[in-house]
């Protein structure tokens, strides 16, 4: 995903984890010196004598090892969803922490509530393990300050991702276990929102809390306060969003969509081709037996137009493992492939490899669009 100078359209390639890329995202620049903004002048009063300099550097160290510490709980999110499975598309951090893209939705409550937990139990044990080299250390001086913030730090992303609102990672919990209890994921997404605005109204309530009890730093708490609010309920109505979107309409039929499926040579003339697929899909394969591709429709009628005679196998779609689909497997999980793999069909095989039909994306879409959205 990278080009040669470790530039991602989502950031700076940092490095990847168990073939993930690590991307620094443009914004986390922003946020890096707004905490060495505001975080020097406080270490000029922790650290009494310090010059400005020295301050300066000392929060640059710190929102270093902020990310770090960020990117340690994302990949605890990652690695878990890797070992369940599930594959992720990129790690990335950015001004308001960081964010691992899992490719595909967790088919179970169970997976769902694992891959959320693993990011805060990663936070708190850096608190943990933190905070005891923390209390073994003499007070005073840039690394107790160091190690002392970072402790703070991890314990507050850890308590503040468990708050159970949606995107953070509580609200994803409490979508598990209630989709868990009700068998219906969409309503423990309904859940989460709701989570959301309770966990916002609190954020918003504290920040007027310190202006009208005129404590100090009560201007930064209500920036940090806003900005955290609105990250939540903008977060949350994402989530919803997407959702929507997801919802499988009741009563689908994925075999009913699947369409008949013809073999032919792969060097059959590409008219011939056409004309025998008489709406079935075509799977083209060479004379050792190895398929090639599927016939694309769209290219297969441009390339008649000028060629008729051409090998069919110019106008075949190439099939790859992300593009086969098991006919036992459950109809959600090929909605949400359909939906992530960039193709326009998808082979069909039954559970010896056979193929048994063609799964087309319009037509799959069409269904999808033309059914009111159901339970479940």
């Amino acid at each position: 995903m990278a080009t040669t100078s470790g530039q991602d359209r989502g950031g700076l390639l940092l490095c990847r984890v168990a073939g993930v890329p690590v991307l620094l995202s443009p914004s986390w620049w922003l946020g890096a010196a707004l905490i060495v903004l505001f975080y020097t002048p406080l270490v000029g009063r922790l650290l009494p004598g310090v010059g400005v300099w020295a301050a300066a550097v000392i929060a640059a160290t710190f929102t270093v090892l902020l990310a770090v510490s960020v990117l340690l709980h994302e990949l605890g999110h990652c690695l878990v969803a890797l070992r369940l499975g599930l594959p992720v598309r990129r790690v990335r951090l950015f001004l308001l922490g960081g964010i691992s893209e899992i490719s595909r939705t967790p088919a179970k409550p169970r997976q769902e509530g694992m891959i959320a937990l693993a990011g805060p139990v990663v936070s708190l044990v850096l608190a943990a393990a933190t905070g005891l080299g923390w209390l073994a250390m003499n007070a005073g001086g840039a690394t107790w300050l160091l190690v002392a913030q970072t402790c703070v730090a991890n314990l507050a992303v850890g308590v503040f991702n468990l708050l159970p609102g949606l995107p953070l990672d509580g609200g994803r919990m409490l979508r598990a276990l209630t989709w868990s209890v009700t068998g219906r994921r969409h309503t423990g997404t309904t859940a989460g929102v709701i989570g959301a605005a309770v966990v916002a109204l609190g954020l918003s309530v504290w920040a007027i809390a310190g202006l009208v009890g005129d404590v100090r730093g009560q201007w930064l708490r209500l920036a940090v306060c806003a900005l955290m609010a609105w990250f939540v309920v903008a977060g949350a109505r994402a989530e919803y969003a997407a959702e929507q979107r997801s919802r499988r309409p009741e009563g689908i039929r994925l075999r009913e969509l699947v369409r008949p499926i013809l073999q032919l040579p792969a060097e059959s003339p590409v008219g011939d081709a056409l004309t025998a697929a008489a709406g079935r899909g075509v799977v083209l394969v060479r004379a050792d037996g190895v398929a090639v591709g599927l016939l694309d429709r769209n290219a297969a009628e441009r390339l008649v137009a000028s060629a008729p005679h051409e090998p069919a196998e110019r106008a075949a779609e190439p099939v790859t493992p992300e593009t086969i689909v098991l006919d036992s497997e459950p109809t959600d999980e090929v909605i949400e492939r359909v939906r992530h793999v960039p193709a326009w069909q998808f082979l069909v095989v039954d559970e010896q490899g056979r193929p048994s039909g063609v799964l087309r994306r319009e037509e799959l879409r069409e269904a999808l669009n033309s059914e009111p959205p159901g339970g479940g």
